[in-house]
């Protein structure tokens, strides 16, 4: 017990660390499955494989959006999960890339609540790691930051 404490004690801190690459990894991730990257619609663990597939799940996690404004909201969260995911990365200005990634995060759940049912929601695990965005972004250091300077 007392070796589990202490190494628990020489890790402390870096929890953040662990929280922000997690969440830059799954933003990354995403995005390069959407390019193509990971592989071709349909191959192996491939969710979309290029932009057309992500755009037309992007129209059924918002039943409510116009035809004409599904590009415009594909397009928007791609760019906002890689600058999300590189602040992250880096741990600059992590509080706002923490908190605007709990947003993002909750605004896909509910999305994909509306448009597949909360247990895919659930299974993806988008609402456990939208709170870990804003449990980040409450945080008071980031180890091996841009923000501490402690690279």
């Amino acid at each position: 017990m007392i070796a589990m404490i202490a190494m628990i004690e020489r890790v402390r801190g870096y929890e953040t660390l662990f929280a922000r690459l997690a969440l830059a990894a799954g933003f990354l991730s995403a995005v390069f499955d959407r390019f193509g990257i990971w592989g071709p619609p349909g191959g192996t663990n491939v969710a979309w494989g290029d932009f057309t597939w992500f755009t037309a799940y992007a129209a059924k996690i918002n039943p409510w959006a116009p035809g004409a404004l599904l590009p415009v909201i594909a397009w928007t969260a791609t760019l906002a999960e890689i600058a999300l995911g590189l602040l992250l990365i880096v741990g600059y200005r992590t509080r706002w890339a923490a908190f605007g990634s709990g947003v993002l995060l909750l605004l896909f759940a509910l999305g994909m609540t509306a448009g597949t049912g909360i247990k895919t929601a659930f299974d993806a695990s988008v609402f456990a790691a939208s709170a870990a965005g804003f449990l980040l972004s409450t945080q008071k250091g980031f180890p091996m930051s841009l923000d501490d300077r402690n690279l």
